[in-house]
């Protein structure tokens, strides 16, 4: 169990530094998390600036970089369409849904990351969310007269989907308009 740890351990510093390397190249986060994510990569690219009053000169190794990073990294839980940075349980919609505001970890199966303040959504996720519209679309096309109350929740579902989709595309967009300007 400890080796599985331990590789889940390296495996989100890996993330979290790949995450802060698009940060700083301009590919920011998406959904309801984004922000808070955000400010924390600005802080981190604060400390490693140099400034006027310290040394002449700074390392800015990926050691460096990893050590500033390690607190978050241990916070992230990899869902299949969005990253959960559980820093604040009492934050967690999931928890709150299940009425377990105590728990020390997520509830991946009850994440609802368009809702929930620590979930953000990345580039590697819009192809679950673009799959999830596609297939949401194909239901709705497919149901009957008889299903009354399904088309409203399935367009609920699709709307979701699609705006989540438009999310990710405006964040990685944004830099990929400025790189071409």
């Amino acid at each position: 169990m400890a080796e599985v740890n331990k590789h889940e351990s390296d495996r989100n510093l890996d993330l979290v530094l790949a995450e802060f390397r698009n940060y700083q190249e301009g590919i920011l986060p998406a959904g309801p998390g984004a922000r808070s994510l955000t400010e924390f990569f600005a802080s981190i690219d604060e400390k490693l600036e140099p400034t006027a009053a310290s040394a002449p000169k700074i390392q800015r190794s990926d050691r460096n970089v990893l050590n500033l990073l390690t607190k978050r990294a241990k916070t992230l839980h990899i869902g299949p369409a969005n990253f959960c940075w559980f820093t604040d349980p009492s934050q967690a919609l999931c928890l709150k849904l299940a009425g377990t505001p105590s728990a020390d970890r997520p509830l991946a199966g009850m994440c609802d990351s368009a809702r929930c303040p620590q979930a953000t959504h990345h580039p590697c996720h819009r192809p679950v969310w673009a799959e999830h519209a596609e297939r949401t679309r194909t239901f709705l096309g497919d149901l009957g007269k008889t299903r009354k109350t399904e088309p409203a929740r399935l367009q609920n579902d699709y709307d979701r989907a699609l705006r989540i989709v438009a999310e990710i595309d405006a964040a990685t967009l944004d830099q990929l308009d400025e790189d071409s300007a």
